[in-house]
């Protein structure tokens, strides 16, 4: 792969896999000291893939379908190749785990409902399901008990409060175990609070890696 940045365990001696994806306007390398704060790296492998023009696509994510299109697509298709990779590698999907934050939440979200099937765990951090007010989400799979932690400001400016909660509902209507926390507050940004919460949500993978 290209454009996409390693911590961590090579992934063929990995016995977990970690895929983050940056936010709009961000970098691969931004994000991938966070991978740290989550976990014991030291058999875990992190892909942090790298947006072309730092955004994965042009609109919010709360904008009809077609207007983020074709670069929707094509960034869903460059997380399944961080996926297809760690796998090739031998790290089962129920030993990856998804995250992001902001627009690359809201993109690791998005695929897991796609392709959904148990993972590791996912992690959204300020994002929600992408898609314009009134979209029905429709997933061919379930998510079988995939733990899912998602954090948010409530004034958020980027995200609104109600997408957040949608998201919960419809990853625990798909089987997901969510834990949400929404704290007080107008930012847009990763606190404290959220790393204790996904850390302790990742504890038992990293416990067996």
């Amino acid at each position: 792969m290209t454009n996409v940045l390693f911590a961590g365990a090579a992934p063929e001696q990995a016995r977990a896999g970690l895929i983050l994806l940056h936010g709009r306007g961000a970098t691969a390398e931004s994000i991938l000291p966070l991978a740290s704060e989550l976990m014991d790296l030291s058999q875990v492998a992190v892909v942090a893939p790298q947006a072309q023009g730092g955004s994965w696509y042009p609109n919010r994510f709360i904008a009809p379908i077609p207007e983020n299109e074709p670069f929707l697509g094509q960034a869903l298709a460059r997380v399944g190749e961080s996926v297809a990779l760690l796998e090739q590698a031998g790290i089962p999907t129920a030993r990856l785990v998804l995250g992001g934050f902001s627009q690359g939440a809201c993109l690791a979200l998005e695929y897991a409902l796609r392709h959904a099937r148990r993972y590791g765990a996912l992690l959204g951090f300020s994002g929600g399901l992408i898609g314009p007010p009134g979209t029905q989400w429709k997933a061919k799979g379930r998510l079988d008990g995939t733990p899912a932690f998602l954090g948010c400001a409530d004034a958020d400016p980027h995200i609104p409060l109600a997408r957040v909660e949608e998201t919960a509902g419809v990853l625990s209507a798909y089987g997901a175990t969510v834990t949400a926390r929404i704290y007080r507050g107008g930012w847009h940004t990763i606190v404290p609070d959220e790393i204790t919460h996904a850390r302790a949500l990742l504890a038992p993978l990293a416990a067996s890696a």
